[in-house]
């Protein structure tokens, strides 16, 4: 049985999950926007004590694919990432496909991440088409004759939930997650296209007011609880 002092520290802490479950939906709703964004779920769970807990965990299913029109746009119709590099060489992967011509003629990431291994697009180059396998072929202005200048490729991993967040929308891999697994003779590329985010505007809304009546119950029980220890030390003093 609680006493008081016990049911205050539960709503204490109880408050501070919601708080952080709070933290989590407003970051869905903050990248609403953002390409290929995969939506994280943060899942109370009540104990036998009656203390909050919470885990968190990411809905990897696949967002909508939405047509741009940009030749450096590169959408993943499928299971799979893009690794991409930093200046410094360090290896991670994404699945927003916003590619842009970066230093010295590269297809980078928005930031400056290389693609793959290095796609370098040719000064020459009228246009450049990417094929569903991840072939990136060149065409100049001479004539309808292309060249092949690299592949996009696809991974995998035996266990993406195991992935870790890292910044400007990249994932790196841990333990969990398992080694990345080259992906042949695909069909998952889509030029011209980006994916949206996952994030569901309405169950985010929905789930907001639910945690805000759940947030001022806790605060209500807290400050019921306080004031009855208060009435209680008055009483031992009296």
């Amino acid at each position: 049985m609680y006493n008081l002092q016990g049911i205050m520290h539960a709503g204490i802490n109880n408050s501070l999950v919601q708080f952080e479950k709070f933290g989590q939906i407003a970051n869905n709703l903050s990248n609403f926007q953002t390409t290929g964004y995969k939506d994280i779920q943060f899942e109370q769970i009540m104990k036998e004590d009656g203390y909050l807990t919470g885990s968190v965990r990411t809905n990897y299913t696949q967002g909508s694919i939405r047509i741009t029109s940009n030749p450096y746009d590169v959408a993943i119709d499928g299971v799979g990432y893009i690794p991409v590099v930093s200046p410094e060489g360090d290896v991670q992967y994404t699945r927003d496909g916003a590619f842009k011509q970066g230093k010295n003629g590269y297809l980078t990431t928005a930031d400056g991440w290389i693609v793959g291994e290095g796609i370098k697009i040719p000064s020459n180059c009228y246009k450049f088409v990417i094929k569903e396998n991840g072939d990136v072929y060149s065409y100049d202005t001479r004539g309808p004759k292309s060249t092949k200048i690299g592949t996009i490729p696809l991974v995998r991993f035996d266990n993406p939930a195991g992935m870790e967040q890292a910044e400007m929308n990249r994932v790196k891999p841990t333990e969990d997650a398992g080694e990345a697994r080259l992906v042949k003779n695909h069909d998952c590329f889509k030029q011209n296209n980006l994916e949206a985010s996952n994030v569901s505007i309405y169950n985010s809304a929905t789930d907001l007011l639910r945690l805000n009546a759940s947030m001022l119950a806790s605060m209500q029980m807290i400050k019921l609880a306080d004031s009855m220890y208060n009435k209680a030390i008055n009483i031992r003093e009296a």
